[in-house]
C-alpha cells in the first residue's frame, strides 16, 4: 500500500499558504500546518481536516515538531513590514535558515518555496533579492529544495491584484512613472497552485529552480489598461519621466488598501523586468496551460462579484505593526472601560449576525463620515486608513482585516472583539456579544476597551470621549433597531 505524503504548509494566514491547504487536501495527503498563533485559523473551512502546530520559524526550538515525520515542506514565509529593509532581510535570512537546518535534522525530504522572479545579474531590488538568497540559504541546509520563481500573482485578494483594481477604478485619470512600462508576466494564482501541488509527484523537480509565469508578457500599463477593459471602464495614462518610490508609494497609499510601507518594496521591483527567461517549467509541467492575464483578471472578478474571496493579501498581518503579538484582554486592569447595554427583543443569533457584518461596504451604523474621516487621518500618519473594508460581506474569521480594525476573537452566535489597527497613543478593542436571555429575548453588549500609553494616552482618551459617548450611545441603539427590524423582514 503506498504511503500517504505527509506535507507541512507555512505560511497558513497568508494568501498563498491558505489556498493551498485545500489543494493538497483535495489531493489525499496528510497535511500539517504551521502558525505561529494558532487562534488566527478559526473559521478556516478546512481546520477540521489538517494538523495544526504552533511554531516559529525566528525561534528554531520550535520547530523540530513541527517537522518531525515530514516528507514535503512548503515554506511560504517572507516579511513585507518591519523597521528597515535591512531588518526585513535579516530576519528572512534567520527565518529560512532555521527551518532547513531543523528540516535537515528531522530528515525532511524535500522543502519547496515561491520566490521571487527576476534576473540576479540585473540589480535586483532589496526586495526580490532576499527572496532569492532565501531560497540559497534553504538549499544551504542540504535538504532537497524545489525554488519556484513568479512574478506577480493574479487573483481575488492579492496584493497586485488589488493595487491594480483601485488604481483603476478610483483614478480615471491615471499619472504614469516610468516603472509602469516595465515588463511583466503576471501569472494567476490557481495556476501557482497547480505548479505547487503537482511538483510533489515529480521527482525530476527536485533541486530545480523554475520560472513560472502566465501566457501575456505585458507592462504595468497594460495591466491597468486591461482591468478597465474588462470592467467597461474608460482611463487615460499619462506617462512622467520621474516618479520616485517613496512619491509612488504614497500615491498608492492613498488611492489603495494597500499602505506605504507595504508599497515600496513592490514598487522599487518595479524597476526590474520581470519575465520567464527559461522553458523548465514548460517541460517538466506540460500538463499545466498558464492563463492570461485577462483571463485570471475575470476570474478574480467573478470571486469577488460571488462573495468568493478565500484569502486576500492583508490576512497574513497581525497587526499594522507587523509581528506584534495580538493582546488577549485577561484583565481589565489599566484599562478605560466603555460599556453600553441594551435589551432586543430578537434571538441572540440575529443580534449577532447584525453586529458581525458591520463594516466594509455596508459600513457603519451612525455618522459614516466620521468613521471615513477617522481612516483619512489615519492614512494622513502612515496608517491602514479605512480602505481595507473585509473579506466577506457577512462571514468573519480571526484575523480578518475589517476597515482599520482586525477581528482577534469571535464566537458564532455569541460574541465579536475587534482590535483597533490605526495609529493610537495606546491599544483599543471594540467588543459586540449577544447574551441570550431567553429564546425572543437578548442583551446586547457594546463594550470599547483603551489601554493608554503615557500622558499623551489619557490626554487623547478624555479628548475624544464626548465624540465616542456620542457615535457609541447612538450605535447600539442602531443595532439593536437594526436586528429588529431584520426580524420582520
Amino acid at each position: 500500500m503506498k504511503k500517504q505524503l505527509r506535507c507541512l504548509v507555512t505560511g497558513v494566514t497568508g494568501y498563498i499558504g491558505g489556498r493551498l491547504v485545500p489543494e493538497l487536501l483535495n489531493k489525499g495527503y496528510h497535511v500539517r500546518v504551521l502558525s505561529r498563533d494558532t487562534n488566527r485559523l478559526q473559521g478556516r473551512s478546512w481546520i477540521d481536516d489538517v494538523e495544526v502546530v504552533e511554531a516559529d520559524v525566528l525561534q528554531p526550538e520550535t520547530l523540530p515538531a513541527a517537522l518531525k515525520d515530514i516528507d514535503v515542506a512548503y515554506y511560504l514565509i517572507h516579511s513585507m513590514s518591519g523597521k528597515s529593509s535591512a531588518e526585513f532581510h535579516d530576519r528572512d535570512i534567520q527565518a529560512a535558515r532555521n527551518f532547513g537546518n531543523i528540516a535537515k535534522q528531522q530528515n525532511v525530504y524535500r522543502i519547496l518555496y515561491l520566490g521571487g522572479l527576476g534576473d540576479p545579474s540585473d540589480q535586483l531590488s532589496e526586495h526580490l533579492a532576499s527572496r532569492q538568497k532565501t531560497g540559497s540559504i534553504l538549499r544551504e541546509s542540504g535538504v532537497s529544495v524545489t525554488e519556484f520563481r513568479a512574478a506577480i500573482v493574479v487573483g481575488s485578494g492579492s496584493k497586485s491584484f488589488e493595487m491594480v483594481r483601485y488604481l483603476t477604478e478610483r483614478v480615471p485619470l491615471m499619472v504614469c512613472p516610468s516603472w509602469v512600462y516595465s515588463k511583466v508576466q503576471p501569472i494567476a494564482i490557481r495556476n501557482v497552485l497547480q505548479y505547487l501541488v503537482s511538483a510533489i509527484e515529480k521527482p525530476q523537480t527536485r533541486d530545480e529552480i523554475i520560472e513560472i509565469g502566465g501566457s501575456s508578457v505585458i507592462t504595468y500599463a497594460d495591466m491597468m489598461k486591461i482591468y478597465a477593459e474588462v470592467n467597461e471602464l474608460k482611463r487615460i495614462l499619462i506617462p512622467v519621466p520621474v516618479l520616485s518610490p517613496t512619491l509612488s508609494s504614497h500615491w498608492v497609499h492613498w488611492m489603495t488598501p494597500i499602505p506605504a510601507s507595504l508599497a515600496r518594496p513592490l514598487i522599487e521591483g518595479l524597476k526590474n523586468d520581470v519575465i520567464v527567461q527559461s522553458d523548465k517549467a514548460q517541460k517538466l509541467f506540460p500538463e499545466i496551460s498558464p492563463l492570461s492575464y485577462k483571463r485570471a483578471v475575470e476570474l478574480a472578478i467573478a470571486r469577488i462579484d460571488t462573495d468568493d474571496v478565500e484569502t486576500t493579501w492583508n490576512d497574513a498581518l497581525i497587526s499594522s505593526k507587523g509581528d506584534e503579538e495580538p493582546v488577549i484582554l485577561k484583565t481589565k486592569e489599566g484599562l478605560n472601560i466603555e460599556r453600553r447595554i441594551k435589551t432586543v427583543h430578537v434571538p441572540s443569533q440575529q443580534v449577532f449576525e447584525t453586529f458581525s457584518s458591520l463594516g466594509g461596504e455596508k459600513g457603519w451604523p451612525v455618522f459614516q463620515w466620521a468613521w471615513k474621516l477617522r481612516g483619512i487621518l489615519d492614512r494622513l500618519v502612515g496608517g491602514v486608513g479605512f480602505r481595507r473594508g473585509r473579506r466577506h460581506p457577512k462571514e468573519l474569521r480571526v484575523g480578518d482585516a475589517l476597515d482599520f480594525w482586525r477581528v482577534e476573537a469571535i464566537k458564532p452566535g455569541e460574541l465579536l472583539r475587534l482590535r483597533a489597527e490605526m495609529k493610537l497613543p495606546g491599544k483599543a478593542w471594540l467588543e459586540f456579544q449577544a447574551i441570550e436571555q431567553d429564546t425572543e429575548t437578548t442583551k446586547l453588549v457594546q463594550t470599547a476597551y483603551f489601554a493608554p500609553k503615557g500622558l499623551l494616552g489619557l490626554l487623547y482618551w478624555y479628548g475624544i470621549y464626548p465624540l465616542h459617548s456620542l457615535i457609541f450611545s447612538r450605535m447600539i441603539e442602531r443595532l439593536a433597531e437594526q436586528s429588529e427590524n431584520n426580524k420582520s423582514t
